[in-house]
């Protein structure tokens, strides 16, 4: 069991051995001698989730790097993270230390003790190196973290439905976003997006981050969520009281946007494909360049979102892959995360117990999640 909290054990052996392959073949290919990896959800990616030297929550580099050579594998640190690295982050892994006192900032003369005067390139810009980007090697999951994918879907989930059971009329936006938090953290699962909002400031904004409104009828919880690097998103929504036609006509109508991204969802479609296809389903539903007032989401992975459906982007969808989407329409949203394998899409973030809205599309049922009414 994972040593820091109760986890199910995952086999990591084949996915690490794999993906120490990728790197090579990868920093190989571009004519270097070592690839410097510093940032947190590429070093996630390549430990397969069993390494996380984050310290400051908004940093997106940590008190670690990775060090890949063309010999082996190196983790980089200072003097005072030294220890506690060694024994709980990296005691099961083949990465041989290199530090420095803290306070010598010179990572690239501690990198230079191992490749001398080689070409070393990094995934961070703010580094003496040139600048690699890692986001390919990221996209394409692997059956183990497709596992390790459905436990933190199904975690956030129950996390968000019973805290949508709990809110009251009264509450504040920071109360809501305290309980989701300290219930994802409860879980060791780390909030990256945690947005609450309530009544008319649901329906005038997209992004309602939490401010000083109290629940009255209507309530959002949008969360992002993460553990072992990879970050699921949904979105839910309580009603006290007969819901408004209005308002419910514009879940029905999200919920079939939706289901025609799910729909169009398949190896090989583009940004651009996928962007075309939320074009013509708000249309088609009465709202006409909806798709122009909010992003409609797009590949996840290690990211919130690894790319997202715009014009004239040529991302394309791989054959084992995971899909946020997130169709709105004023006061209304469908936010779910998904998993693209073998031809078939699986619901990461389902709550069966919360209202589903069910759409027919092409001879598959779709489901978006509905509004609790309480």
């Amino acid at each position: 069991m994972d040593s820091r909290c109760s986890f199910p054990q995952f086999e990591r052996g084949e996915e690490l051995a794999g993906k120490r392959r990728r790197l090579q073949e990868f920093f190989v290919a571009r004519g270097l001698d070592g690839l410097l990896v510093s940032r947190l959800e590429n070093i996630a990616w390549a430990t397969a989730g069993l390494v996380d030297v984050r310290i400051g929550l908004p940093r997106e580099t940590g008190a670690a790097s990775l060090l890949f050579t063309r010999e082996g594998a190196y983790y980089l640190t200072t003097n005072n993270e030294a220890p506690r690295l060694a024994r709980e982050e990296f005691a099961s892994l083949d990465y041989q230390p290199l530090f420095q006192p803290w306070y010598v900032p010179d990572l690239e003369s501690l990198i230079r003790k191992v490749v001398g005067s080689g070409k070393v390139g990094a995934d961070n810009p703010g580094t003496a190196f040139p600048f690699v980007p890692m986001n390919s090697l990221r996209l394409a999951l692997t059956e183990s973290e497709v596992e390790r994918y459905r436990w933190l879907g199904e975690n956030v989930a129950n996390v968000v439905t019973e805290t949508l059971h709990n809110l009251k009329p009264g509450m504040t936006e920071a109360a809501m976003q305290a309980m989701i938090g300290g219930g994802l953290l409860a879980q060791g699962i780390l909030p990256s997006v945690l947005l609450t909002a309530v009544d008319e400031r649901i329906r005038n904004f997209r992004h309602a981050v939490p401010r000083n409104g109290v629940l009255q009828r209507f309530g959002m919880l949008n969360v992002c969520a993460r553990r072992w690097g990879l970050c699921v998103s949904m979105t839910r929504f309580v009603h006290f009281g007969a819901m408004p036609t209005e308002l419910s006509d514009k879940f029905a109508a999200a919920a079939r946007v939706n289901a025609s991204l799910l729909h169009a969802t398949q190896e090989g479609a583009t940004a651009e494909d996928l962007f075309v296809v939320a074009h013509e389903a708000y249309a088609a539903e009465g709202y006409a360049e909806e798709e122009k007032m909010h992003h409609q989401g797009g590949a996840t992975g290690y990211w919130e979102r690894e790319w997202i459906a715009r014009p004239g982007a040529t991302d394309r969808v791989l054959a084992i892959q995971a899909m946020a989407w997130n169709p709105s329409i004023q006061g209304a949203k469908a936010e779910d995360t998904v998993v693209l394998q073998n031809g078939r899409l699986e619901i990461l973030t389902s709550t069966p117990t919360l209202p589903l809205i069910e759409t027919h599309l092409g001879g598959t049922t779709y489901h978006s999640a509905g509004v609790l009414l309480a």
